[in-house]
């Protein structure tokens, strides 16, 4: 039976989304993100599991986003405003 509910942390949820390059931008409100990280991310339309590869603030590579910061990521594809972001276990 496939999962509905997603399990783990609320990290955050989605403010942005740009077709190209396929990249979210997560507005993080409780937590941190980590490169490596799994996050689900899921709204009304939106059921997504993805592996944090890449990170951005302002163009610049990081490797990890605290609580407060608006951050890019990619993404294999499209999510919307207001997703709501879970950080799971593998």
């Amino acid at each position: 039976m496939a999962e509905t509910t997603p399990v783990g942390q609320e990290i955050g949820e989605i403010i942005g989304f740009f077709a190209v390059p396929s990249a979210a931008i997560i507005k993080i409100s409780k937590g941190t993100l980590k490169l490596g990280d799994h996050l689900w991310i899921r709204g009304h339309t939106t059921d997504l599991k993805e592996t944090v590869q890449s990170m951005q603030v302002d163009r610049a590579d990081i490797t990890e986003a605290k609580t407060g910061q608006e951050v890019g990521i990619k993404v294999s594809q499209r999510v919307r405003r207001n997703d709501k972001v879970y950080k799971i276990s593998p």
